[in-house]
């Protein structure tokens, strides 16, 4: 990476909402910016992202969709193409295809946890619009290695889950509104920054399960009683500072909100097999009874209704239940919980 006297490694989350924030910042920086930005926002797994055509756009600075082992180049934005984590990595940009944080990739917190290892101080971390938690215990990680933390107010932010949670995890962020963020980028470019600083020998472990082509190992911490809702796998409980998190034995990690969402979706996909089940069992009981009475065997034909109507009334406790875990998690997200 160049050599700079200022924070000059930028790394920028946003979700929900973020579109917008995003063309806004790209707007109000400079061409001459002495930094790399590194851009994350939630992406579907599948097809093309034209998000950074979009912020190639809105403002004077090239905006490319990140390659591997690209040089971090100031006066650079790079964005995080579907379905791969972007890191960073001795002065390089590194694409992965490492298990889903918060059941996204890419994620915001695998960026931010390898962007403090590598610029330590340097480093700036930015938090735009978006529901729940991912990005917060990254910000955290880099306050802790010397970087600073500014978030989108989230008076202004369209969702204000993940703008809120960072504002929780840190202790010292600025909460600006995102044209007055572009400047704070700007003045922290500028602003010189001496002195080494002590990697976090956990993060580092973390991060490098993401950088390894080959398997993933455990989890360090404890065991929960808890499963991962993307594999099944047993979860760990583990703590890199004061962050908690919980992670599997093939790699996917999960923040705590993080956790509670991919469980609700899980209880969710749970629910509509069980109610495609039970509506096929409604169907075949209806044509064994058609059966049964064209035959004139009364007493089968009885058996069966009763059968048919237990299964009816169970059908309608679980469509209720399933009502009831969709509005609890429009409330998670609504809430940031």
């Amino acid at each position: 990476m160049e050599a700079s006297n200022g924070r000059d490694l930028v790394v920028v989350a946003a979700s929900a909402g973020g579109v917008e924030a995003l063309r806004t910042l790209m707007a109000e920086l400079p061409a001459d910016l002495a930094a790399t930005v590194l851009v994350v926002l939630h992406l579907p797994a599948r097809g093309e992202s034209a998000l950074a055509g979009i912020l190639d756009r809105a403002g004077p600075l090239p905006v490319t969709a990140a390659r591997d082992g690209e040089a971090l180049l100031h006066g650079r934005v790079h964005v995080a193409p579907p379905d791969r984590h972007l890191l960073v990595k001795d002065g390089a940009i590194r694409l992965v295809r490492g298990p889903r944080y918060n059941g996204h990739r890419p994620a915001a917190d695998p960026l931010f946890l390898s962007a403090a290892l590598e610029g330590g101080p340097r480093t700036l971390a930015v938090v735009l619009s978006g529901t729940l938690d991912d990005g917060a215990r990254g910000c955290s990680v880099v306050e802790r290695h010397g970087g600073a933390v500014a978030v989108q107010d989230p008076g202004e932010s369209t969702f204000d889950g993940m703008p809120r949670a960072a504002l929780a995890a840190t202790g010292n962020v600025e909460s600006l509104p995102v044209r007055e963020i572009a400047g704070w980028i700007v003045r922290q470019s500028r602003t010189p920054v001496t002195g080494g600083f002590d990697r976090d020998e956990s993060v580092g472990q973390e991060v490098s399960r993401y950088l390894l082509a080959a398997g993933h190992e455990a989890h360090e911490g404890d065991l929960t009683a808890l499963s991962c809702p993307e594999c099944g796998g047993p979860v760990y409980e583990a703590a890199t500072g004061p962050e908690t998190y919980y992670g599997c034995r093939v790699g996917h990690a999960w923040t705590s909100q993080g956790l509670a969402a991919g469980q609700a979706e899980a209880v969710e996909r749970a629910l509509w097999t069980a109610i495609l089940r039970l509506e096929e069992r409604l169907r075949l009981l209806g044509r064994m009874v058609e059966r049964a009475e064209s035959r004139g065997r009364s007493h089968s034909s009885r058996r069966l209704r009763q059968d048919a109507e237990e299964t009816e009334r169970a059908l309608v406790t679980m469509r209720m239940l399933q009502g009831r875990i969709d509005s609890a998690g429009d409330d998670l997200v609504s809430h940031g919980v």
